[in-house]
């Protein structure tokens, strides 16, 4: 069977990992067009059980090679699971039915569209959902995936708004990106990160230059001019005449994405780009977010073009109100609520830039609050690699709590860098205090935080329920 041939409309395909995020998207996706999907994955419960109940996607919660039958057209399964050990992907190529990895199958499902991959290493899963409602108020018939629920897209990784384009949060860990087939990239940022898999800065650059090179002719490379690695990748892809039109963004970019000023007021961002007469605005926090807002308008102008129509004065009014309402994605400077006089709020950042940047962005944001931050770190690896920019990733908090390590069934570490290793890095430069487990801090922190104060989980580790408990300790409902 054809890959291609999985998204006819009476194919019937099982995904093993079916609440992961992506896997979970794709299924819906492939739901819309017709194909017929189950699958299964852990009991453990995500945010993905609300969506694949309310469209009514049957799923175990346990893998059993008895759920595998000959009826499949095809197997799709999420990268954290093994064709040599998970029991349905074994019964699968045992009864010869075609086994395929969730990125190849998002790849497949772009070459069906005229498609757009967002990637770098920060910043692309908010793109790509700002990319979406940019593409929403300028009324084009586009697909959108991101790698995290969505509050613009109704809670969902997905919106649907028609089967011309296909814009897609692409992965570069183990170069799954590499699958993807893009007419346009949007590239945020390049430098060292996923030391598991990318021993040094060469590396992970010659992957994400290699992702550019996937570009045809006539194709559209948008990246962040603010970004040394993007620079240096759009650099490379320049030299090699390969006919790619290169479209900078930021504040030292030149042409229409040039941003000419960035301002807050009253908890509000206010951008102005050069080809633009009137500011933008946004409600969460941040110069990044005014960079990661830029490369979607980029983009919005150029599916526009593409389909000979321009971004004109009514569509700039839509895509600015989308941009004035726009509310993030889970886990991206998401604000749980606000309780006692406090702010709670929960952030992905795992890299020191990452970290940096949000917190100064949240500083800048909010200058009269207290920033007290508990911090998780993830993979022993990237710790142990990155530990000075860690050290001083911290300098906007007030106080911040750090706690072990967050391991990754991924990574074999053997070395002597742990939790307690950061924190007196960190303890060196600031007010910093130290708990093994995240809850531990709990006590600390109903003395420690007062009326004022804003309070922020940050990390890919396991720490964000702390910050719900404290809400909730301080008055607030879910």
């Amino acid at each position: 069977m054809r890959t291609d041939d999985i998204f006819k409309p009476d194919a019937e395909i099982y995904f093993v990992g079916i609440k992961g995020t992506g896997v979970c998207a794709l299924a819906e996706l492939m739901l819309g067009a017709g194909v017929k999907v189950r699958g299964s994955d852990t009991h453990e419960i995500f945010y993905t059980d609300t969506i694949l109940k309310n469209l009514q996607i049957p799923y175990y919660e346990n893998f059993d090679a008895a759920h595998i039958s000959k009826k499949f057209d095809a197997v799709i399964y999420s990268a954290a699971y093994s064709a040599d050990t998970n029991p349905e992907l074994v019964q699968a190529l045992k009864l010869g039915i075609p086994v395929i990895k969730y990125s190849d199958a998002l790849g497949a499902w772009s070459a069906r569209f005229d498609s757009t991959g967002v990637c770098g290493v920060h910043g692309k899963t908010t793109t790509t959902a700002l990319a979406g409602v940019c593409a929403r108020g300028a009324g084009l018939p586009a697909q959108i995936l991101t790698g995290s629920s969505a509050f613009d897209f109704g809670g969902k990784s997905t919106l649907n708004l028609g089967d011309n384009f296909f814009i897609a949060e692409t992965c570069e860990y183990r170069r799954h990106f590499l699958s993807f087939h893009p007419k346009r990239i949007i590239l945020t940022s390049i430098e060292s990160d996923h030391q598991d898999y990318f021993p040094d800065y060469k590396s992970i650059l010659d992957a994400f230059v290699e992702y550019c090179r996937l570009l045809p002719a006539g194709g559209e490379l948008i990246y962040c001019a603010d970004d040394s690695g993007a620079s240096e990748a759009a650099k490379i892809i320049e030299n090699e005449n390969r006919e790619i039109k290169l479209t900078p963004y930021g504040f030292t970019a030149s042409g229409d994405y040039h941003i000419v000023s960035y301002s807050v007021k009253e908890e509000r961002a206010f951008f102005l780009l050069a080809g633009f007469s009137q500011e933008f605005s946004m409600r969460i926090p941040g110069r990044h977010q005014a960079l990661n807002a830029t490369a979607a308008i980029a983009l919005t102008a150029s599916l526009l073009k593409a389909q000979n129509s321009i971004l004109d004065e009514d569509k700039i009014q839509s895509v600015r109100k989308e941009l004035e309402n726009f509310k993030s994605t889970k886990r991206r400077s998401e604000i749980i609520g606000s309780a006692g006089g406090i702010i709670f709020m929960d952030d992905y950042g795992h890299h020191p830039s990452a970290i940096k940047t949000t917190l100064a962005g949240i500083k800048n944001f909010y200058p009269s609050r207290r920033l007290i931050v508990s911090f998780m770190s993830h993979t022993y690896t990237r710790t142990s690699a990155l530990l000075d920019e860690f050290a001083s990733a911290f300098e906007e908090a007030d106080i911040v709590f750090l706690h072990k390590i967050y391991a990754s069934a991924r990574e074999n570490y053997s070395g002597g860098v742990n939790g307690r290793t950061l924190y007196e890095k960190v303890a060196a430069r600031m007010d910093a205090r130290y708990e093994d487990e995240p809850e531990e801090a709990f006590d600390s922190l109903c003395e420690i935080l007062k009326p004022g104060d804003l309070f922020i989980t940050l990390g890919a580790g396991n720490n964000w329920p702390l910050g719900v408990k404290l809400f909730k300790y301080f008055g607030g409902s879910l």
